[in-house]
C-alpha cells in the first residue's frame, strides 16, 4: 500500500489515496500503521475517497481502529494533499465528513499550499449533541468525578465529543493517568476527547489534550476549536484566539454572524513511502 505521511502541528497521521488505492480492512490498517515501533508510526489513518456530495470525502480512522466523525489537523492536510498533488486547481474545496460537510480555504504561498482555514460549523452544545448523560440541556462548568479526582467540564461537540477543563499549568497535569478516566467516565456514551486549558491572556490560551482513541498528542484541531468555545461560555477567553498546543498554534474564531468555528492553521508533508500489509 502506498501511503503519504502528514502532519498538522505534530498530530500526524498516515494518508492514503483512495483514487488509487483500495483499503479493505480501514480499522485493521489503521492499528497496524500507527504502531511507533513496529508501524509507520502516526496518531491514525486517514483515507481521501471520492465523494458523490462534495469534492472529496475523508475518512479518519484513530490508533485504536476506532472511526473518528471528524479531525481538524487532519483535514488542513487533507486539503494540502489533493491541491498539492493536482488532485484539483481549486483554492476552496469541499470535504464530506461523517460530521458533516466542510469547506476548506487553501492559503498558498510560493506555489504551495501553506496553511488551510476550514470552517467547522456550529459547535453543538446540547447534551444530546455531545452526547454527554445529563438532565440539563447543556454541560458548562460542571463537576465531574473519575477516581480520586473532581474536576469542571464543559462540553462541546465539533462533529466529535469534547470535554474541556481549566488548570492553573498545563505541564503540571498528569495526563496519561487522568486522561482515560475521563475519556472512558460512563457519563460519555461515545467516549470523549479531553482537554486541559492554561489561560494566558483575552485571545491565547495553552492546551493539552488527551484524544479519544490516541491517548496525548501534539495537537487536536477539533479540540482547540472545542476548547475557544468553552472558554469563550465560561469567560475565560474571547471567542477569537490563539490556541498554543505542544506541536505548535492554531488561530480560531467562533464567529458571532453565523455561529460557525473557523481554524487556521499550517500542513505539512513529511515522506511518501510504502508498507507491506
Amino acid at each position: 500500500m502506498r501511503f503519504t505521511k502528514m502532519q498538522g502541528i505534530g498530530n500526524d497521521y498516515v494518508y492514503v489515496n483512495c483514487f488509487e488505492e483500495t483499503v479493505a480492512d480501514p480499522a485493521a490498517v489503521a492499528v497496524t500503521v500507527s504502531d511507533r515501533h513496529f508501524g509507520v508510526g502516526s496518531d491514525g489513518l486517514i483515507l481521501i475517497c471520492p465523494s458523490e456530495t462534495a469534492d472529496f470525502r475523508m475518512r479518519m480512522f484513530n490508533a485504536d481502529g476506532s472511526e473518528g466523525s471528524m479531525c481538524g489537523n487532519g483535514i488542513r492536510c487533507l486539503g494540502k494533499y489533493v491541491r498539492d498533488r493536482g488532485l484539483t486547481e481549486k483554492d476552496e474545496i469541499t470535504v464530506e465528513t461523517l460530521s458533516g460537510i466542510k469547506t476548506l480555504q487553501l492559503l498558498r504561498d510560493g506555489g504551495v499550499t501553506a496553511a488551510v482555514r476550514v470552517d467547522m460549523g456550529a459547535p453543538g452544545l446540547s447534551c444530546s449533541q455531545v452526547p454527554v448523560l445529563h438532565s440539563g440541556e447543556r454541560f458548562v462548568d460542571l463537576p465531574l468525578t473519575a477516581g480520586e479526582h473532581t474536576l469542571r467540564f464543559t462540553c462541546v461537540s465539533m462533529g466529535n465529543p469534547h470535554a474541556v477543563t481549566f488548570v492553573e499549568d498545563t505541564a503540571a497535569v498528569a495526563l496519561e493517568k487522568i486522561g482515560p478516566l475521563f475519556e472512558n467516565h460512563p457519563v460519555f456514551p461515545r467516549r470523549a476527547n479531553i482537554e486541559f486549558i492554561q489561560r494566558i491572556d483575552d485571545h491565547t490560551i495553552r492546551m493539552r489534550v488527551w484524544e479519544r482513541g490516541s491517548g496525548e498528542t501534539l495537537a487536536c484541531g477539533t479540540g482547540a476549536c472545542a476548547s475557544v468555545v468553552a472558554s469563550a461560555l465560561c469567560g475565560v477567553c474571547s471567542r477569537e484566539a490563539t490556541v498554543k498546543l505542544l506541536g505548535g498554534d492554531l488561530d480560531i474564531r467562533w464567529s458571532e454572524e453565523d455561529d460557525h468555528v473557523y481554524m487556521t492553521g499550517p500542513a505539512a508533508f513529511v515522506f511518501d513511502g510504502e508498507i507491506a500489509l
